[in-house]
C-alpha cells in the first residue's frame, strides 16, 4: 500500500470514528487526506473500497506476527485462539471504526452484504495463519462457523475494558470449545455411520 493509500486510510478511519459511517463522504476522506476527490477515486472508489482495505490492513497485521511454521504441541483450537486474540489486540485502536462500521450495517443491509466477501477473507486467513485449511467445501464451513464466532465475540471485546481483554479472551474460548466439540460430534457421526451401514450384522 503506498503512503497516500495509507494516509488515506487514516483520514478514513478518523472520520468515521469521530462522525459515524453514513455521515461521512469521499470529499469528506479527499479533504482530510489533502488529495483531490479524482486522486481519491483512484484509490479508493467507495467507502467500501476504503472498509475493506482497513480489513485488510487488520488481516495483514496479525499474519505478519504469525509463525512461518506450526507449533505442533498446539492443537488446532489453540492455535485458532492465540490468532484471533492477536487480531482483538491489533483492533484495540480502531475499537471506534467498527463500532461505526457495525452500527451503519444494522441499518443498511447493502452494506453488510457489501463487506460480506471482505470479512470471509478476513476468517480465511484467520484459519490459515492457525494452519488450518480454508479451502473447498469443509473450508467455506470453518469459514462461516469462525465468523459466527467473531460475531458474537466482537459483542464482547466491543465492551472489554480489561487491560488484557480477559472478557474477550474467556468468551473467544468458550466459543472455540463449543465449536470444537460440534466438529468432534459430526466427525464421529460421519465417520461411524458408513462403516456401521456395511456391518453385514446391521442387515
Amino acid at each position: 500500500m503506498t503512503a497516500s493509500a495509507e494516509t488515506v486510510l487514516d483520514a478514513f478511519i478518523g472520520l468515521i470514528s469521530e462522525k459515524g459511517f453514513a455521515e461521512v463522504t469521499l470529499r469528506d476522506v479527499a479533504s482530510a487526506a489533502d488529495l483531490g476527490l479524482a486522486d481519491l477515486y483512484r484509490l479508493y472508489p467507495d467507502k467500501v473500497a476504503l472498509a475493506t482495505a482497513f480489513l485488510a490492513r487488520i488481516d495483514n497485521a496479525v499474519l505478519a506476527g504469525t509463525a512461518r511454521e506450526a507449533d505442533p504441541e498446539e492443537t488446532a483450537r489453540d492455535r485458532l485462539f492465540d490468532v484471533m486474540m492477536r487480531r482483538y489486540d491489533t483492533l484495540k485502536p480502531y475499537r471506534a471504526a467498527l463500532r461505526a462500521i457495525r452500527r451503519a450495517g444494522a441499518r443498511d443491509p447493502l452494506l453488510t452484504l457489501a463487506l460480506g466477501p471482505a470479512l470471509r477473507r478476513s476468517m480465511a486467513a484467520m484459519l490459515e495463519a492457525a494452519a488450518l485449511s480454508s479451502d473447498g467445501l469443509s473450508g467455506a464451513l470453518r469459514q462461516n462457523g469462525l465468523l459466527a464466532i467473531h460475531h458474537a465475540v466482537a459483542r464482547v471485546f466491543d465492551r472489554d475494558d480489561t487491560v488484557d481483554l480477559s472478557k474477550t479472551m474467556a468468551a473467544l474460548d468458550s466459543r472455540l470449545k463449543m465449536a470444537e466439540r460440534w466438529s468432534q460430534f459430526v466427525e464421529r457421526y460421519t465417520v461411524s455411520r458408513p462403516a456401521k451401514e456395511a456391518d453385514p450384522r446391521s442387515a
